[in-house]
C-alpha cells in the first residue's frame, strides 16, 4: 500500500516557483561571473581610461564638476543596463533555440510570475556588475555620494527597465542575429547618445530637444545625480519617468507571456 501525497496548494502566489526561476536567472550569470560580471567592469574601466586620457586635460570641468566624476556615473549607469538587458534577452532566446523554452513554460506559474522572476534576475544581474564597477572605479575616481536614495532608486530603476526590455525583445526575436540587431541597433545607441560622455547642455537646441525625448537620459542623468549633486534635468522628472515606463514595459511583458507570443507551438 503505498502512501497518499496529497498535493501542494500553491494560493494566488507561487512564490516557491517564482523563488526557483529568480534563482535560476541568477545561478545562470553566476555560473561565468568572469564573463558576466567581471568582464563589464574591465571594459568599463577602458572606457574610463580611454576618456580620461583623450579628454582629460581638454575638458576638465563639466558642470562644475571634475571630467572623470562626471564620467563616472554614466560609465557605471551603461554597464548595468547593458548587462540587464543582455542577462533577460539572452536567458529567452537561448530557451527557444535549444528548445526547452517549455522547461518555463510549464510549471505552475502565471504569467505575472514569470515576469517577475525573469525581470529580478535581469535587474540583479545589474546591480551586481553595477556594484562591482563603483568599486573598481573608486580605486581610480575619488568621488561621493550626494544623495544614496537617488542612487539606488535609479540603479533599480534603470537594471528593471532594460530587463524588461530584454524580455520583450527576446520573446520577439527567433535567433541570436535578431537580438543582436536590437542591441546594436537600438540600446547602444541611445545609450551612447544619452549624456553618459557630456552634458547635453552643450547641445544645440534641437538635440537637447531630443534628448529628452531619451529615457536613458533620465536614468543616467538622475544617477550621475546622485553623486555629484549635478542634473541637466529636474531629478524629481526623471524619477516619473522611469517608473511610467517600467511600468508599462511590465505590463507589455505580462501579455507577452499571458498571449504566449512566439513562445508557444
Amino acid at each position: 500500500m503505498t502512501d497518499y501525497q496529497a498535493p501542494r496548494r500553491i494560493g494566488a502566489v507561487n512564490w516557491l516557483g517564482l523563488w526557483t526561476l529568480y534563482l535560476k536567472e541568477v545561478q545562470r550569470f553566476m555560473a561565468v561571473a568572469t564573463q558576466t560580471v567581471a568582464a563589464p567592469m574591465v571594459t568599463t574601466l577602458l572606457f574610463l581610461a580611454v576618456f580620461t586620457l583623450a579628454l582629460g586635460r581638454a575638458v576638465e570641468v563639466v558642470n562644475g564638476v571634475p571630467f572623470t566624476q562626471f564620467l563616472a556615473p554614466g560609465l557605471v549607469m551603461m554597464a548595468m543596463v547593458q548587462n540587464a538587458f543582455a542577462n533577460t534577452s539572452s536567458s529567452l532566446v537561448s530557451s527557444k533555440v535549444q528548445g526547452n523554452i517549455v522547461d518555463i513554460l510549464m510549471p505552475p506559474l502565471s504569467p505575472a510570475e514569470l515576469t517577475v522572476g525573469i525581470a529580478l534576475g535581469g535587474t540583479t544581474r545589474g546591480l551586481v556588475v553595477g556594484a562591482t564597477t563603483l568599486i573598481g572605479m573608486r580605486i581610480f575616481v575619488p568621488f561621493g555620494v550626494h544623495d544614496l536614495l537617488f542612487v539606488l532608486f535609479y540603479a533599480v530603476a534603470a537594471s528593471l527597465m532594460l530587463a524588461l526590455l530584454g524580455m520583450i525583445g527576446g520573446v520577439w526575436a527567433e535567433k541570436f542575429d535578431h537580438m543582436a540587431a536590437v542591441t546594436n541597433f537600438v540600446i547602444t545607441p541611445f545609450a551612447f547618445l544619452s549624456g553618459t560622455f557630456y552634458s547635453i547642455q552643450r547641445l544645440p537646441d534641437l538635440f537637447q530637444t531630443l534628448a529628452h525625448i531619451n529615457p536613458f537620459f533620465y536614468m543616467i542623468d538622475g544617477f550621475r545625480y546622485g553623486f555629484t549633486g549635478v542634473t541637466d534635468t529636474t531629478p524629481l522628472l526623471g524619477v516619473a519617468v522611469m517608473l511610467g515606463i517600467d511600468t508599462v514595459l511590465a505590463l507589455v511583458c505580462w501579455r507577452l507571456f499571458a498571449a504566449g507570443y512566439k513562445l508557444k507551438a
